[in-house]
C-alpha cells in the first residue's frame, strides 16, 4: 500500500510543479491556448497521444472490444497508429499549422469562421463543441472507480474529486504549456506501464503460447468459427471495422486533437512528430487492445449485470487484480495519466472555444486580452466541475446513458467537422452550404440515433457504426454539395513535394536573417 500511495503522491506533486513552472507562458491568449505556437515535436506528439488515449480506451474500450473480438481487436490499435496518428500528422499537420497561422485562428470554430467567412458557422461550431465535449469530458472519469477501489479501497467520489482538483490546478496555472509538459511525463508513464502490464498478464497465464492455446479453445458467441478469439479478423469483422474507423478517423475532426497541429513550431517538427506519435500509438493503443484480447480467459471472474451481460469495465481491472503491488501502483498512475491528460486537453479546448468564439465579440463586444485570460481560467474550473458532477451523478444513479455518450460525442464532433476541416485545408472550392450540410448530418444523425435508442429501437444498432457512418458521410457530402453551390473564394497553395511547414520555416529563417542584417547595419551607422 505504501508503494502505491507513494507513486500517486509523486505523480500529483510533479503535475502541480509543472503548472507552477509554466506560469510565465500564460501571459497572452496565444500563450495560454497554444503555448505561443512554439511547441517541439516530442511534446506535441506526446500531447497528441495522451489526449487520444484516455482511461476510456484502456479500461472501457480495450475491455469491451477485446472481450467481443479477441486478439483481432488489436486492429483497432493498429488503425489508431496508422490512420489516427501517422496519416493524420502527414495529411493535416503541415496544412493545419500553416493555414491557422496565416488566418490567425486559435480554435477550430475560429478557423471555420475565417476560412469560410461566416460568423454563423463559427458560432455553430463553438456550440457543437460545447454541447458534445461535456459528456466526453465526463466519460474520462470512467474506469477510475474500479481500479482505485481495487488498489486503495477508496470511494469513487474521492478519486473523481481528487483528479478534478489536480487537473484544475496545473491547467489554470500553466495553460497549454503545462498541459503538454505533463502530457510528455504522463506519456512516458503510459509507455512503461502498458508494456509492463502486458508482460505480467501474459506470464500469469502461462506465457504467450499457453494463453493463446487457452483462448483458442473458447467458443465464440453466435459463431461456429473455431478459435474465433485468436483469429486474424475475429468473430465479427464488420463491427470490428466500425470500431477501427470511429477510433482512428475520428481524430481528424476532433478539435482537441487537431489543435496540437496549430501549436507545433515550424520546420521539420511535424515530420518528426508524426513518427513519434505513431510509435506511441502502436505501443499504447496497440498494447491496450492486445491486452484486452485476453479478456475471455477471465470469463468466470469478471462481473455480470442482472441480465447476464458482462460488465466490460470490470474486464481489465480483473486481469490486473493479481499483479504485484508495484505493478498495480504503476497501472493506477497510468490510468491517472491517461485520464488527466485527456481531461486537461478537453477542458482547455472547451474554455478557449467558448471565450474566443462565443463570448468575445458577441456577449462582450470589447474583450481585452486580460479579460479573455480570466474568462478562460474561470470556465476551465466550471467545465471541470460540470464534468465531475455528471460523472458522480451517473455513478450514483440508474442513469446509464451518460457513460455511453462518449461514442456519440466522437461521432457528432468528427461527423460534423471532418469534411469541412480536411477539404477546407486542401480545396478553394468549398461552399458554406456544404459546411452547413456536414454540421447537420454529423449532429443530426448521431442525435437522432441516440434519442431513438433511448425511447425504443435506434436507427443504427451500434453507436460506434453510427459515428463511423457520420464521418464517412461528412467526407463525401462536403465536395458533392460544393459542386452545386457557390464556393467561398480562398487562395489555396498547391501541394508540392516540399512541405508547407518547411516553406514557412525557410521564410521565417530568411526574415530573421534579414532583421539581423538590418540591425547590424543600423548599429554600424
Amino acid at each position: 500500500m505504501i508503494i502505491k500511495v507513494l507513486l500517486v503522491v509523486v505523480f500529483i506533486a510533479v503535475a502541480v510543479g509543472v503548472g507552477l513552472y509554466c506560469r510565465n507562458s500564460t501571459k497572452t491568449v496565444d500563450g495560454f491556448v497554444l503555448g505561443g505556437r512554439n511547441v517541439g515535436p516530442w511534446m506535441s506528439a506526446f500531447a497528441y497521444g495522451t489526449s487520444y488515449f484516455s482511461a476510456v480506451v484502456f479500461v472501457g474500450y480495450a475491455g469491451q472490444f477485446g472481450f467481443k473480438y479477441g486478439i483481432a481487436t488489436t486492429w483497432a490499435g493498429i488503425g489508431n497508429a496508422i490512420l489516427g496518428s501517422l496519416l493524420a500528422w502527414w495529411v493535416l499537420g503541415p496544412r493545419a499549422r500553416e493555414m491557422t497561422h496565416r488566418l490567425g485562428a486559435q480554435t477550430m470554430p475560429e478557423f471555420f469562421g475565417k476560412r469560410y467567412q461566416s460568423k454563423a458557422l463559427r458560432i455553430a461550431a463553438a456550440a457543437i463543441i460545447f454541447v458534445f465535449l461535456i459528456p466526453y469530458t465526463a466519460s474520462v472519469y470512467n474506469g477510475l472507480s474500479r481500479l482505485f477501489g481495487m488498489a486503495f479501497n477508496l470511494p469513487y467520489d474521492v478519486c473523481v474529486i481528487g483528479m478534478a482538483v489536480v487537473t484544475c490546478i496545473y491547467v489554470v496555472l500553466g495553460g497549454y504549456m503545462a498541459t503538454v509538459m505533463n502530457d510528455f511525463i504522463q506519456g512516458i508513464v503510459m509507455l512503461l506501464g502498458i508494456t509492463a502490464v502486458i508482460v505480467a498478464v501474459i506470464l500469469s497465464n502461462g506465457g504467450f503460447s499457453e494463453a493463446m492455446i487457452q483462448l483458442s479453445q473458447i467458443p465464440a458467441d453466435g459463431s461456429q468459427m473455431q478459435g474465433a478469439y485468436t483469429s486474424f479478423f475475429g468473430p465479427d469483422l464488420f463491427n470490428l471495422l466500425g470500431v477501427v474507423i470511429l477510433t482512428s478517423l475520428g481524430t481528424w475532426g476532433l478539435p482537441q486533437m487537431v489543435q496540437k497541429f496549430y501549436a507545433i513550431k515550424s520546420g521539420p517538427a511535424v515530420k518528426q512528430g508524426a513518427i513519434i506519435s505513431t510509435i506511441f500509438a502502436f505501443v499504447v493503443a496497440g498494447g491496450s487492445y492486445f491486452l484486452g484480447g485476453f479478456g475471455r480467459l477471465y470469463t468466470d471472474q469478471i462481473e455480470y449485470a442482472a441480465n447476464g451481460t458482462p460488465i466490460y469495465d470490470s474486464v481489465i481491472p480483473t486481469m490486473l487484480s493479481t499483479l504485484p503491488d508495484i505493478l498495480i501502483g504503476l497501472v493506477i498512475v497510468l490510468v491517472l495519466s491517461a485520464s488527466m491528460s485527456t481531461l486537461s486537453s478537453l477542458v482547455l479546448t472547451s474554455s478557449s472555444t467558448l471565450t474566443i468564439d462565443l463570448i468575445k465579440g458577441n456577449i462582450v463586444k470589447d474583450m481585452s486580452e486580460k479579460k479573455q485570460l480570466v474568462s478562460m481560467r474561470v470556465l476551465l474550473v466550471v467545465f471541470v466541475l460540470i464534468s465531475m458532477l455528471i460523472a458522480l451523478l451517473q455513478y450514483h444513479s440508474s442513469i446509464v446513458f451518460i457513460a455511453q455518450l462518449m461514442g456519440y460525442s466522437w461521432g457528432a464532433l468528427a461527423g460534423a467537422f471532418l469534411g469541412p476541416f480536411l477539404w477546407g485545408l486542401y480545396s478553394g472550392k468549398i461552399s458554406k452550404a456544404a459546411v452547413w450540410c456536414s454540421f447537420v448530418i454529423g449532429v443530426g444523425l448521431t442525435a437522432v440515433n441516440m434519442i431513438m435508442g433511448m425511447v425504443g429501437t435506434p436507427l443504427i444498432a451500434s453507436p460506434i457504426n453510427c459515428g463511423a457512418l457520420a464521418m464517412l458521410l461528412s467526407l463525401v457530402v462536403v465536395p458533392v454539395v460544393s459542386l452545386f453551390t457557390p464556393s467561398v473564394p480562398f487562395q489555396i497553395e498547391k501541394p508540392t513535394p516540399e512541405g508547407a511547414i518547411d516553406r514557412e520555416y525557410e521564410r521565417e529563417i530568411e526574415a530573421e536573417e534579414l532583421a539581423s542584417a538590418e540591425a547590424g547595419a543600423a548599429a554600424d551607422v
